[in-house]
């Protein structure tokens, strides 16, 4: 599970361009969002598409549980851990 926090942390770094952030300093339980990494809803996107190209998941912009993904490293990681089980 490490190694795969390891890459989101990486991907949200690549993806969104963080110059002034390194994976090393995205805490794995601090927000993503808001006051964590002051990330916005453009940001949310793309990271979604990014995730999706990376892991191969997909995140339902419908579902309110969508939120609860995206809270911190710790729950992307087990929301992409639980969805590579599934295939």
């Amino acid at each position: 599970m490490d190694e795969l926090k390891q890459q989101i942390k990486e991907c949200i770094v690549s993806s969104l361009e963080l110059e002034d952030i390194t994976p090393e300093q995205i805490s794995d339980s601090d927000p993503i969002f808001g006051t964590g990494l002051g990330l916005d809803s453009i940001d949310a996107l793309e990271l979604g598409v990014a995730l999706k190209k990376k892991f191969g998941v997909k995140f339902n912009t419908e579902s309110s549980e969508t939120r609860n993904h995206f809270a911190s490293v710790n729950a992307l990681a087990e929301f992409i851990s639980s969805e590579q089980a599934k295939k």
